[in-house]
């Protein structure tokens, strides 16, 4: 049988501490905008894309040879990548190449994937 989690065999409430964190609490309104970016996150089709935007700049039809899917399928994709401002876009011709939005996501993703790699 697995461990069960650890919990405290005692209750006592470290008043300093949870005051302290209280008053650093994000409003829920923001704590709601970063749960649904985690879950724009928490697709795999969607990690492949940023990752591979995270090498290079790329349009759609690039995209869709990388990924595998059709056209509207990893269209689909940014659109929701577009809305969680994750992804921009700019318009060359009839073309449509995509980027990772800003350094942010940058330092998201390596982050996320050096904290995954760690043994």
């Amino acid at each position: 049988m697995a461990d069960s989690t650890p919990v405290c065999q005692i209750t006592c409430v470290h008043e300093e501490a949870v005051a302290k964190v209280q008053q650093a609490m994000l409003p829920d309104e923001h704590l709601s905008s970063l749960s649904e970016m985690f879950k724009i996150l928490g697709d795999r089709t969607r990690m492949r894309i940023l990752h591979a935007l995270s090498h290079h700049e790329l349009c759609v039809c690039d995209l869709v040879t990388i990924i595998g899917m059709s056209q509207p399928a990893v269209s689909h994709q940014l659109r929701l990548l577009r809305t969680a401002k994750l992804v921009r876009y700019r318009k060359v011709g009839k073309n449509v190449y995509y980027s990772l939005a800003d350094d942010h996501v940058t330092v998201l993703l390596a982050t996320a994937l050096e904290h995954v790699l760690e043994e």
